[in-house]
């Protein structure tokens, strides 16, 4: 089964540049230790919540940007030995300065619950983080299937949900705190390819309306949606 380190942070608006020069340099070393996939995606439509958001979830000041990026790899295993060797690979005392605040971001290793669709040249990514109470996996996974069919109906070409497994607490910000979680809440790293922003748009309009996603008589969310942290995402890099 494959594995996921997911990230968010907050860059500098005016270090956009910088920020995608210093992700292409780290990619020859993640290629050459395994990772199948990358992709750094820049914040477009990053609302505010009530409870909690992206924002807050890193700390974001005015002038920054949201950053939510992925990186796969073809197995846990495959990512544990691969990021040890990178560790150790002098290549990696060379990348020092970072055009962000490395304390504000936050990271993690999850595993796929589901992933769908076959995916391609990404345009727009819808990125969330859940928090779901552990004894609910089973019931998050089969809402998010059905959800799953409804947006690749309408346009997604591919929909991720990745179950918290490695998700270490932070010192200024983590996962947890991001989607205020409690007792024995794990972390869903969560994101929705699309094509294009503008089939996205269409697409979304589409999902909302759809009768499949109207809860039936009686359900429960798996989840409390009031902690759920979402935003719509502008891929910069996508490296295989």
């Amino acid at each position: 089964m494959s594995y996921i380190q997911g990230f968010v942070l907050a860059v500098p608006a005016a270090n956009k540049q910088a920020y995608l020069d210093h992700a292409t340099g780290t990619v020859p070393l993640f290629r050459d230790y395994g990772m199948t996939r990358m992709v750094e995606n820049w914040g477009d439509e990053v609302p505010d919540g009530t409870v909690t958001d992206f924002r807050r979830a890193v700390k974001a000041g005015d002038d920054e940007v949201v950053l939510f990026s992925w990186v796969e790899w073809p197995s846990k295993e495959a990512h544990d030995t691969g990021m040890q060797k990178m560790m150790d690979d002098p290549r990696m005392a060379k990348m020092v300065e970072m055009p962000f605040d490395g304390k504000r971001m936050i990271y993690g290793g999850f595993a796929p619950l589901l992933d769908d669709g076959t995916g391609g040249s990404t345009g727009y990514v819808d990125g969330y983080l859940v928090p779901v109470p552990d004894g609910k996996k089973g019931a998050y996974r089969d809402m998010a299937s059905k959800a799953s069919a409804v947006f690749r109906d309408h346009g997604a070409t591919r929909v991720v949900e990745a179950w918290g497994d490695a998700v270490p607490d932070g010192t200024v910000t983590d996962y947890k705190g991001a989607v205020k979680a409690i007792g024995d809440e794990k972390v869903v790293f969560s994101w929705v390819e699309w094509p294009s922003k503008e089939v996205r748009d269409a697409g979304m309009a589409k999902v909302m309306e759809d009768e499949r996603m109207k809860p039936s008589a009686g359900s429960e969310m798996p989840f409390d949606g009031k902690r759920m942290v979402y935003g719509g995402f502008a891929p910069i890099l996508d490296a295989a």
